[in-house]
């Protein structure tokens, strides 16, 4: 009877902790989705001298920004607010990167070459990307914004990147995605035909992935950066 009892009380113990990092996770969310700045960066101080896993923030931030996308598309939201979230992610980003960093081995993974094709500015979910993979040892190469196929080609050529991820918020960026692709996998250059090219914005998918001929897609960084290192892992083996 003793036993069921301490059993019972392990078990609502369990519950009760379960409940409360729910709680703190929506709490979060919904924090960065409101673009409240400065309650954000108390709570993720919080939570980081709790010793909670950066990563798990991280995830919870970009969550978050995701709700203000979709805002932004509803047009609850202007401009102002995806910048705001953007310097919420970049502050939480400088906090967070100390335990990410602690928590890796800080070999150098590979290189990546990332940049927004031309005709688009939208920077954010680029920039996102390139911290994060920066923090996993990656090399990063960022070529900005508004970046020609010609130019990728250029600097691919140079660089020698492990993967290329080519960024794109607009739809009428796909159409770019797949001149630039198609450029590179036509270059005179034989290692590139086999180059991994990741696509990245908050609306493709895999039909986009098809049309513009790359190899993979993402909407999310640290589904980005497991990708990368999947990647490298199989280059490697």
């Amino acid at each position: 009877m003793s036993d069921q009892k301490q059993a019972d009380g392990a078990g609502a113990e369990r519950r009760k902790a379960s409940k409360k990092r729910k709680g703190q996770k929506n709490a979060l969310i919904d924090l960065v989705a409101a673009l409240d700045e400065q309650v954000v960066l108390k709570r993720v101080e919080k939570r980081l001298s709790q010793g909670d896993d950066p990563l798990t923030i991280v995830e919870e931030v970009q969550e978050g920004m995701r709700r203000v996308g979709e805002r932004y598309e509803q047009g609850k939201y202007y401009l102002a607010g995806l910048i705001m979230a953007g310097e919420i992610f970049r502050e939480v980003m400088e906090m967070a990167q100390p335990a990410i960093e602690a928590q890796i081995s800080g070999e150098e993974s590979g290189r990546v070459l990332i940049g927004t094709v031309e005709g688009d500015i939208h920077d954010i979910g680029k920039n996102i990307q390139g911290m994060l993979l920066s923090c996993y040892g990656f090399t990063v190469y960022d070529l900005g914004v508004n970046v020609p196929p010609a130019r990728f080609l250029a600097e691919i050529t140079r660089l020698r990147p492990d993967i290329v991820g080519l960024s794109g918020l607009l739809t009428s960026s796909y159409d770019v995605m797949r001149e630039t692709i198609a450029m590179i996998r036509d270059a005179p250059v034989l290692q590139l035909a086999d180059l991994p090219i990741i696509i990245g914005g908050t609306s493709v998918n895999e039909q986009v992935c098809e049309y513009v001929g790359a190899n993979y897609w993402i909407v999310n960084a640290m589904e980005g950066v497991r990708l990368c290192q999947r990647l490298l892992a199989g280059k490697g083996s």
